[in-house]
């Protein structure tokens, strides 16, 4: 089952997939600070790369593991 999880932009990780409105998926590859801003780097699933600026505290919709919610 596919878990979709709310996180700060400062929180995202190397490694993460991000999840916009529409279902797409894109993995996260560097993230790094911008002045007062995060930049996130990433990769769709075709091998287009983009990247966005952020402010810290925005949110992004990212995939989590389901297995890994288990405590």
């Amino acid at each position: 089952m596919e878990v979709i999880e709310l996180r700060q932009t400062r929180q995202l990780a190397v490694g993460d997939t991000l999840v916009n409105a529409f279902g797409h998926a894109f993995e996260v590859t560097k993230v790094s600070p911008v002045g007062r801003g995060i930049r996130v780097q990433y990769v769709t699933g075709d091998g287009v790369i983009g990247r966005f600026t952020a402010a810290p505290e925005a949110v992004s919709r990212v995939r989590v593991d389901s297995m890994s919610q288990v405590a």
